[in-house]
């Protein structure tokens, strides 16, 4: 096992999670799951991240007992979608998953978007969810700074995750300086911004440099500002090349990523499905 895939991270409750994760977001039949899901484990990816959304913790779950392997090796996160939001369906929703996957816990359970009318009463079942031990952590998915001061004013425990969109293009840094401030770790869904990075001469130049791929240089530069990632691949050859970040970007070669943010997002803007109560 590389230094990439024993990189774990303690959390806030005392939980290790694993940095590098993989994302299974469209991987809709039980072909390309078990496919996805065996590349994945063999290559050392330990965190498998699904969602109710998503439609396929079922094939998830089916996919992880093929391998034949303890439950205890697997790390699995799953969020709560926003029509399962408030505290009954919350917590029956929950338990439909956990039936759905074949399993008696999360590792980590999160809220997939914050919405308004549903959103103490959401927390509260998660609380409740960790004290049955259904889920040994609780986080969140797309908070912003106001959603997670908001939560602060009511909830007995914070978060211990935030899973936002992040990339080159949307770097996010005071989202991530006031998660780290708050002892939340800091986890990016489309770590690669849906592919719209990936033609970046900027960072193609770096790539060249260390003869690694665009994609291998941003995942790299996510690890090194302390973001873990969660990155999805239906390619197998890609599923390894993801994981295989063995190298170190210079304090240079960070900034001029850095300097590439242009707020620019490829998913719902945050403040809108809490209004809204829903994605649009």
């Amino acid at each position: 096992m590389s230094e990439i895939t024993n990189n774990t991270y303690q959390l806030a409750d005392g939980n290790s999670i694993p940095m590098m994760g993989f994302g299974t977001y469209l991987l809709d039949d039980a072909e390309k799951m078990d496919t996805a899901v065996k590349a994945a484990y063999e290559a050392g990816y330990r965190l498998f991240d699904t969602a109710q959304l998503y439609q396929n913790e079922r094939l998830l779950g089916e996919a992880i007992r093929k391998l034949g392997i303890s439950r205890d090796k697997i790390f699995i996160t799953d969020k709560i979608t926003e029509m399962n939001q408030g505290y009954d369906l919350t917590i029956n929703s929950a338990d439909y998953s956990l039936q759905q996957m074949g399993t008696d816990y999360f590792d980590l359970l999160l809220v997939h978007w914050p919405i308004s009318d549903k959103f103490f009463d959401t927390w509260r079942a998660f609380e409740e969810l960790k004290k049955q031990g259904k889920a040994k952590s609780i986080g969140v998915s797309n908070f912003t700074q106001a959603h997670l001061q908001l939560l602060k004013t009511q909830a007995n425990e914070m978060p211990v995750l935030n899973q936002i969109e992040t990339h080159p293009y949307l770097t996010q840094q005071p989202m991530i300086d006031f998660d780290k401030q708050e002892s939340i770790l800091t986890q990016a869904w489309s770590p690669l911004g849906r592919g719209l990075v990936l033609e970046d001469p900027m960072i193609k130049k770096i790539a060249d440099h260390h003869d690694r791929s665009i994609a291998q240089v941003i995942l790299r530069w996510q690890l090194q500002r302390g973001v873990a990632i969660i990155p999805k691949s239906k390619t197998v050859s890609r599923v390894k090349e993801n994981i295989q970040l063995d190298f170190e970007l210079s304090d240079d070669e960070m900034t001029m990523i850095d300097i590439l943010d242009k707020n620019q997002r490829t998913g719902n803007e945050p403040e809108l499905v809490y209004e809204k109560g829903k994605q649009y």
